[in-house]
C-alpha cells in the first residue's frame, strides 16, 4: 500500500482543515489507518486511528472532540477533519496503515506503511 497525505496549509487559530490520505492498491479495506503528527522539536505522536471497516475509532485526548477520522474504502481514501485548530496543532501530519488491529492507541512501530507528511501551520 502506498499512501499520500495532502491538504495541509496555513490556517488561523479556530479554523478548520481536512487532510485526505490517498492509498493505492486493492487491499486498502484490509488496513487499519492511523494519523500521526510531528511538531517541531518533538517526537512523532499518534493522534487518531480507524479500523479497517470504519466502525472503530480512537483519538488522543488532545484532539478528541475537535478532530474526526473517517475513511471511504470504495475510494481508497482516509480523512482527518480538523476543527477548532490551535497553534499547538502545528506539525507535519502523516497517515499510516497497519493490518494489525489496535483498539485504542496505535503504536508508531506497529504501522506498516507510511505516507509522506503534509505540513499544517496554525497561526495565533
Amino acid at each position: 500500500v502506498q499512501l499520500q497525505a495532502s491538504g495541509g496549509g496555513l490556517v488561523q487559530a479556530g479554523g478548520s482543515l481536512r487532510l485526505p490520505c490517498a492509498a493505492s492498491g486493492r487491499t486498502f479495506g484490509l488496513y487499519n489507518m492511523g494519523w500521526f503528527r510531528q511538531a517541531p522539536g518533538k517526537e512523532r505522536e499518534f493522534i487518531a486511528g480507524i479500523s479497517w471497516g470504519g466502525s472503530g475509532t480512537a483519538y488522543v485526548d488532545s484532539v478528541k472532540g475537535r478532530f474526526t477520522i473517517s475513511r471511504d474504502n470504495a475510494k481508497n481514501m482516509a480523512y482527518l477533519q480538523m476543527n477548532s485548530l490551535k497553534p499547538e496543532d502545528t506539525a507535519v501530519y502523516y497517515c499510516a496503515a497497519s493490518r494489525r488491529f489496535y483498539s485504542g492507541y496505535y503504536p508508531e512501530d506497529g504501522m506498516e506503511y507510511w505516507g509522506k507528511g503534509t505540513q499544517v501551520t496554525v497561526s495565533s
